[in-house]
């Protein structure tokens, strides 16, 4: 379970890198989100809530 929430949130992150023209102007804001939710997971899992 931990594995594939973690892959499943790496391709996310990896995805929400502005790579594309239409993303380009977003700044890091999808990905700055995405890298929050990482670092709760990470304190979570640490934690032993998960």
């Amino acid at each position: 379970m931990t594995t594939i929430l973690l892959i499943i949130l790496i391709l996310i992150l990896i995805g929400a890198l502005p790579a594309w023209p239409h993303s380009r102007t977003w700044g890091y804001g999808p990905s700055g989100g995405l890298g929050l939710v990482v670092i709760i997971l990470l304190i979570l899992l640490l934690m032993g809530r998960i």
